[in-house]
Protein backbone atom coordinates (compact mmCIF):
# COMPACT_ATOMS: atom_id res chain seq x y z
CA UNK A 1 0.00 0.00 0.00
CA UNK A 2 1.11 3.40 -0.79
CA UNK A 3 0.42 5.89 1.97
CA UNK A 4 0.18 9.07 2.57
CA UNK A 5 0.05 10.35 6.46
CA UNK A 6 -0.12 14.24 7.13
CA UNK A 7 1.22 15.39 10.42
CA UNK A 8 3.44 12.18 10.30
CA UNK A 9 5.38 13.85 12.70
CA UNK A 10 3.68 14.44 15.18
CA UNK A 11 2.83 12.10 18.44
CA UNK A 12 -0.19 9.77 16.71
CA UNK A 13 0.78 10.27 12.92
CA UNK A 14 4.47 8.89 13.54
CA UNK A 15 2.94 5.76 15.30
CA UNK A 16 1.13 5.73 11.85
CA UNK A 17 4.13 6.20 10.02
CA UNK A 18 5.65 3.66 11.94
CA UNK A 19 3.20 1.00 12.55
CA UNK A 20 2.72 1.08 8.39
CA UNK A 21 6.83 0.79 7.39
CA UNK A 22 6.77 -1.89 9.76
CA UNK A 23 4.78 -4.14 7.60
CA UNK A 24 6.23 -3.00 4.52
CA UNK A 25 3.65 -0.05 3.14
CA UNK A 26 5.28 2.89 1.62
CA UNK A 27 4.92 6.27 3.37
CA UNK A 28 4.99 9.63 2.45
CA UNK A 29 4.59 12.45 5.33
CA UNK A 30 3.15 15.08 4.06
CA UNK A 31 4.11 18.51 6.20
CA UNK A 32 4.44 22.12 6.63
CA UNK A 33 8.03 21.29 8.08
CA UNK A 34 9.87 18.39 7.01
CA UNK A 35 10.91 15.37 9.97
CA UNK A 36 14.53 14.27 9.39
CA UNK A 37 14.13 11.46 12.35
CA UNK A 38 10.84 10.38 10.28
CA UNK A 39 12.28 9.84 7.16
CA UNK A 40 15.59 7.89 8.40
CA UNK A 41 12.91 5.35 9.42
CA UNK A 42 12.09 4.85 6.05
CA UNK A 43 9.47 7.67 4.93
CA UNK A 44 9.69 9.85 2.22
CA UNK A 45 8.68 13.82 2.71
CA UNK A 46 6.69 16.07 1.58
CA UNK A 47 6.63 20.10 2.49
CA UNK A 48 2.87 21.08 2.24
CA UNK A 49 1.43 24.16 3.76
CA UNK A 50 -2.43 23.19 3.90
CA UNK A 51 -3.58 26.62 5.86
CA UNK A 52 -3.31 27.62 1.94
CA UNK A 53 -4.25 26.99 -1.53
CA UNK A 54 -1.76 24.68 -2.57
CA UNK A 55 -2.58 24.76 -6.48
CA UNK A 56 -0.81 21.70 -7.53
CA UNK A 57 -1.77 19.72 -4.70
CA UNK A 58 -3.98 17.01 -6.39
CA UNK A 59 -0.47 16.35 -8.66
CA UNK A 60 1.33 15.76 -5.08
CA UNK A 61 -1.45 13.65 -4.32
CA UNK A 62 -1.42 11.12 -7.57
CA UNK A 63 -0.76 7.35 -7.20
CA UNK A 64 -1.34 7.38 -3.44
CA UNK A 65 -3.77 4.81 -2.35
CA UNK A 66 -5.21 5.87 1.03
CA UNK A 67 -4.97 9.08 2.91
CA UNK A 68 -4.59 9.28 6.19
CA UNK A 69 -5.12 13.18 7.64
CA UNK A 70 -3.86 13.04 10.98
CA UNK A 71 -2.43 16.91 11.12
CA UNK A 72 -4.80 19.49 12.98
CA UNK A 73 -4.49 22.28 15.37
CA UNK A 74 -5.56 21.23 18.70
CA UNK A 75 -5.90 23.04 21.91
CA UNK A 76 -8.48 24.48 24.35
CA UNK A 77 -8.18 28.65 23.51
CA UNK A 78 -6.92 30.64 20.13
CA UNK A 79 -8.49 32.32 17.31
CA UNK A 80 -11.82 31.04 15.18
CA UNK A 81 -9.56 31.74 12.16
CA UNK A 82 -6.85 29.77 13.01
CA UNK A 83 -8.78 26.74 14.09
CA UNK A 84 -10.56 26.77 10.84
CA UNK A 85 -8.54 27.80 8.25
CA UNK A 86 -6.15 24.41 9.22
CA UNK A 87 -8.95 21.99 10.81
CA UNK A 88 -11.71 22.45 8.28
CA UNK A 89 -10.41 24.17 5.22
CA UNK A 90 -7.14 22.27 4.97
CA UNK A 91 -9.22 19.01 5.31
CA UNK A 92 -11.40 20.71 2.52
CA UNK A 93 -8.17 21.11 0.23
CA UNK A 94 -6.43 17.49 0.97
CA UNK A 95 -9.78 16.14 0.57
CA UNK A 96 -10.71 17.81 -2.93
CA UNK A 97 -7.68 16.81 -4.11
CA UNK A 98 -7.34 13.46 -2.54
CA UNK A 99 -10.65 12.82 -4.48
CA UNK A 100 -9.48 14.34 -8.16
CA UNK A 101 -5.99 12.81 -7.93
CA UNK A 102 -8.21 8.92 -7.60
CA UNK A 103 -6.86 8.33 -4.09
CA UNK A 104 -9.45 5.84 -3.09
CA UNK A 105 -9.30 6.09 0.81
CA UNK A 106 -9.24 8.88 3.42
CA UNK A 107 -8.90 7.71 7.00
CA UNK A 108 -9.22 10.90 8.87
CA UNK A 109 -8.53 11.46 12.63
CA UNK A 110 -11.32 12.94 14.33
CA UNK A 111 -12.46 13.47 18.33
CA UNK A 112 -15.18 12.48 19.90
CA UNK A 113 -15.40 16.18 21.09
CA UNK A 114 -16.86 16.56 18.12
CA UNK A 115 -20.26 15.39 19.11
CA UNK A 116 -19.93 16.32 22.92
CA UNK A 117 -22.14 18.90 24.32
CA UNK A 118 -20.86 19.08 27.95
CA UNK A 119 -22.69 16.14 29.40
CA UNK A 120 -21.96 12.88 30.75
CA UNK A 121 -21.55 10.18 27.92
CA UNK A 122 -21.62 6.71 29.57
CA UNK A 123 -20.86 3.52 27.25
CA UNK A 124 -22.36 5.10 24.43
CA UNK A 125 -22.37 4.91 20.23
CA UNK A 126 -22.24 6.81 17.96
CA UNK A 127 -25.52 6.87 16.82
CA UNK A 128 -26.37 8.01 20.35
CA UNK A 129 -24.10 11.05 20.05
CA UNK A 130 -25.69 13.24 17.30
CA UNK A 131 -23.68 16.71 16.94
CA UNK A 132 -24.47 19.10 19.59
CA UNK A 133 -25.70 22.78 18.90
CA UNK A 134 -23.58 24.47 20.59
CA UNK A 135 -19.92 24.18 21.67
CA UNK A 136 -17.91 24.71 24.31
CA UNK A 137 -14.92 25.65 22.34
CA UNK A 138 -13.20 26.17 19.03
CA UNK A 139 -11.37 23.12 18.52
CA UNK A 140 -14.34 20.46 18.80
CA UNK A 141 -17.03 22.44 16.87
CA UNK A 142 -13.80 23.11 14.11
CA UNK A 143 -13.16 19.00 14.29
CA UNK A 144 -17.42 18.69 14.26
CA UNK A 145 -17.29 20.92 10.53
CA UNK A 146 -14.47 18.89 9.52
CA UNK A 147 -15.65 15.04 9.99
CA UNK A 148 -19.27 16.21 8.31
CA UNK A 149 -16.77 17.16 5.21
CA UNK A 150 -15.26 13.83 5.15
CA UNK A 151 -18.26 11.89 5.82
CA UNK A 152 -20.26 13.69 3.25
CA UNK A 153 -17.20 13.17 0.35
CA UNK A 154 -17.71 9.45 -0.63
CA UNK A 155 -18.65 8.19 -3.87
CA UNK A 156 -17.30 7.85 -7.73
CA UNK A 157 -14.68 5.43 -6.49
CA UNK A 158 -13.86 7.48 -3.29
CA UNK A 159 -14.26 5.98 0.37
CA UNK A 160 -13.92 8.11 3.22
CA UNK A 161 -13.94 7.28 7.36
CA UNK A 162 -13.45 9.24 10.50
CA UNK A 163 -12.14 7.87 13.66
CA UNK A 164 -12.64 9.63 16.94
CA UNK A 165 -9.85 8.49 19.52
CA UNK A 166 -10.76 9.80 22.70
CA UNK A 167 -7.20 11.07 24.80
CA UNK A 168 -4.22 9.55 23.36
CA UNK A 169 -1.12 8.81 25.57
CA UNK A 170 1.77 7.26 25.53
CA UNK A 171 5.48 7.61 24.89
CA UNK A 172 6.72 11.26 23.04
CA UNK A 173 3.48 12.39 24.40
CA UNK A 174 3.69 16.23 23.85
CA UNK A 175 -0.16 17.65 24.82
CA UNK A 176 -2.05 15.60 27.80
CA UNK A 177 0.60 14.13 29.96
CA UNK A 178 3.35 16.99 29.81
CA UNK A 179 0.40 19.05 30.30
CA UNK A 180 -0.96 17.40 33.67
CA UNK A 181 2.26 16.61 34.89
CA UNK A 182 3.33 20.52 34.49
CA UNK A 183 0.32 21.85 36.82
CA UNK A 184 0.94 18.71 39.00
CA UNK A 185 4.26 19.03 40.00
CA UNK A 186 3.12 23.17 40.23
CA UNK A 187 0.16 22.56 42.85
CA UNK A 188 -2.45 23.73 40.02
CA UNK A 189 -4.18 21.05 39.67
CA UNK A 190 -7.54 20.30 41.76
CA UNK A 191 -10.29 17.53 40.87
CA UNK A 192 -13.11 19.17 39.78
CA UNK A 193 -16.10 17.62 41.23
CA UNK A 194 -16.50 14.12 42.62
CA UNK A 195 -13.41 12.64 41.12
CA UNK A 196 -15.25 9.68 40.29
CA UNK A 197 -15.75 10.34 36.63
CA UNK A 198 -14.99 6.99 34.11
CA UNK A 199 -13.61 8.06 31.00
CA UNK A 200 -12.29 5.97 28.03
CA UNK A 201 -8.39 7.18 27.15
CA UNK A 202 -6.52 5.24 23.96
CA UNK A 203 -3.13 4.05 24.54
CA UNK A 204 -0.94 6.05 20.87
CA UNK A 205 -0.22 2.32 19.44
CA UNK A 206 -3.71 1.45 19.76
CA UNK A 207 -4.75 4.45 17.97
CA UNK A 208 -2.78 4.00 15.54
CA UNK A 209 -3.66 0.21 14.93
CA UNK A 210 -7.01 1.54 14.55
CA UNK A 211 -6.50 4.20 11.63
CA UNK A 212 -4.57 1.28 9.98
CA UNK A 213 -7.68 -1.49 10.29
CA UNK A 214 -9.71 1.19 9.24
CA UNK A 215 -7.82 1.73 6.03
CA UNK A 216 -7.43 -1.71 4.99
CA UNK A 217 -11.24 -2.30 5.57
CA UNK A 218 -11.99 0.49 4.10
CA UNK A 219 -14.02 0.46 0.12
CA UNK A 220 -16.70 2.08 -1.58
CA UNK A 221 -19.59 0.70 0.00
CA UNK A 222 -17.67 -1.23 3.18
CA UNK A 223 -19.22 -1.02 5.82
CA UNK A 224 -16.82 1.61 7.41
CA UNK A 225 -17.47 3.62 4.43
CA UNK A 226 -18.62 7.41 5.51
CA UNK A 227 -18.86 6.52 9.18
CA UNK A 228 -17.34 7.42 12.07
CA UNK A 229 -16.26 5.34 15.13
CA UNK A 230 -15.28 6.00 18.72
CA UNK A 231 -11.70 4.67 19.90
CA UNK A 232 -10.60 4.11 22.86
CA UNK A 233 -8.40 1.42 25.13
CA UNK A 234 -11.06 -1.70 25.87
CA UNK A 235 -12.01 -0.39 29.59
CA UNK A 236 -12.23 2.90 30.82
CA UNK A 237 -10.38 4.76 33.65
CA UNK A 238 -11.65 6.54 36.52
CA UNK A 239 -9.67 9.84 35.52
CA UNK A 240 -8.43 11.15 38.78
CA UNK A 241 -7.32 7.82 40.22
CA UNK A 242 -5.35 7.33 36.92
CA UNK A 243 -3.30 10.21 36.87
CA UNK A 244 -2.61 9.90 40.63
CA UNK A 245 -1.32 6.53 39.48
CA UNK A 246 1.09 7.86 37.26
CA UNK A 247 2.07 11.02 39.45
CA UNK A 248 2.78 7.93 41.92
CA UNK A 249 4.85 6.57 39.66
CA UNK A 250 6.24 9.66 38.11
CA UNK A 251 7.29 11.36 41.87
CA UNK A 252 4.60 13.65 41.40
CA UNK A 253 2.65 15.18 44.49
CA UNK A 254 -0.87 13.33 44.81
CA UNK A 255 -3.44 15.69 43.66
CA UNK A 256 -6.17 15.88 46.73
CA UNK A 257 -7.94 19.18 46.88
CA UNK A 258 -11.37 20.07 45.01
CA UNK A 259 -13.46 22.48 43.56
CA UNK A 260 -17.13 21.90 42.69
CA UNK A 261 -18.28 21.38 39.42
CA UNK A 262 -20.37 24.50 39.19
CA UNK A 263 -17.63 26.56 40.55
CA UNK A 264 -15.16 25.50 37.77
CA UNK A 265 -17.39 25.94 35.46
CA UNK A 266 -18.24 29.62 36.23
CA UNK A 267 -14.74 30.40 36.60
CA UNK A 268 -14.42 29.02 33.33
CA UNK A 269 -16.58 31.53 31.65
CA UNK A 270 -15.47 34.27 33.48
CA UNK A 271 -12.33 33.62 32.61
CA UNK A 272 -12.63 33.22 28.76
CA UNK A 273 -15.08 36.45 28.70
CA UNK A 274 -11.63 37.92 30.24
CA UNK A 275 -9.19 36.47 27.94
CA UNK A 276 -11.75 37.57 25.16
CA UNK A 277 -12.23 41.04 26.50
CA UNK A 278 -8.65 41.59 27.13
CA UNK A 279 -7.15 39.97 24.34
CA UNK A 280 -4.70 38.11 27.59
CA UNK A 281 -1.76 36.18 26.30
CA UNK A 282 -1.95 32.23 26.51
CA UNK A 283 -4.69 30.35 27.41
CA UNK A 284 -7.36 31.05 30.54
CA UNK A 285 -6.20 28.83 33.80
CA UNK A 286 -9.56 27.02 33.64
CA UNK A 287 -12.43 27.36 30.39
CA UNK A 288 -15.66 25.61 30.16
CA UNK A 289 -14.77 22.96 27.88
CA UNK A 290 -11.46 21.64 30.34
CA UNK A 291 -13.64 21.81 33.56
CA UNK A 292 -16.27 19.45 31.85
CA UNK A 293 -14.12 17.43 30.43
CA UNK A 294 -12.54 16.78 33.73
CA UNK A 295 -15.81 16.53 35.65
CA UNK A 296 -18.13 14.36 33.38
CA UNK A 297 -17.91 10.51 32.31
CA UNK A 298 -17.10 10.43 28.79
CA UNK A 299 -16.58 6.68 27.44
CA UNK A 300 -18.04 5.16 24.36
CA UNK A 301 -18.97 1.52 23.22
CA UNK A 302 -16.84 0.44 20.20
CA UNK A 303 -18.89 -2.68 19.35
CA UNK A 304 -19.09 -1.19 15.79
CA UNK A 305 -15.36 -0.20 15.60
CA UNK A 306 -15.14 -3.91 16.23
CA UNK A 307 -17.24 -5.33 13.67
CA UNK A 308 -16.91 -2.79 11.10
CA UNK A 309 -13.57 -3.23 10.71
CA UNK A 310 -12.28 -5.51 13.42
CA UNK A 311 -10.40 -2.91 16.01
CA UNK A 312 -8.90 -4.62 18.50
CA UNK A 313 -5.91 -3.41 21.27
CA UNK A 314 -2.38 -3.40 19.81
CA UNK A 315 -1.01 -2.62 23.21
CA UNK A 316 -2.44 -3.36 26.92
CA UNK A 317 -3.07 -0.57 28.72
CA UNK A 318 -0.74 -1.95 31.24
CA UNK A 319 2.13 -2.44 29.11
CA UNK A 320 1.21 1.31 27.92
CA UNK A 321 1.71 2.68 31.28
CA UNK A 322 4.95 1.40 32.01
CA UNK A 323 6.52 2.26 28.52
CA UNK A 324 4.83 5.90 29.42
CA UNK A 325 6.42 6.04 32.37
CA UNK A 326 9.83 4.63 31.43
CA UNK A 327 10.20 7.28 28.83
CA UNK A 328 9.10 10.53 30.89
CA UNK A 329 11.42 9.20 34.06
CA UNK A 330 14.12 9.08 30.83
CA UNK A 331 13.39 12.65 30.05
CA UNK A 332 13.23 13.83 33.54
CA UNK A 333 16.94 11.96 33.98
CA UNK A 334 18.32 13.19 30.95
Amino acid sequence: MKALVTGGGGFLGRVIVEQLLARGDAVTVLSRSRYPQVEALGASGMSVDLSADVPDLAEKLAGFDVVFHVAARAGVWGARDDFFSINVEGTRRILEAAKAAGVGRFVYTSSPSAVWGGSDEENLSESDCPYPTKYLAIYPESKAAAERLVLSAGGAGFATTALRPHLIWGPRDPHLVPRLLERGRSGRLKIVGAGKNRVGITYVDNAAHAHILAADALAPGSRNDGKAYFITDDTPVVLWDWINALFGELGVPQVTGRVPVGLARLAGGVLEWLWRTFSRPGEPPMTRFVAGQLSTHHYYDLTAARQDFGYTMKVDPKDGLARMVAYFKAQSDG
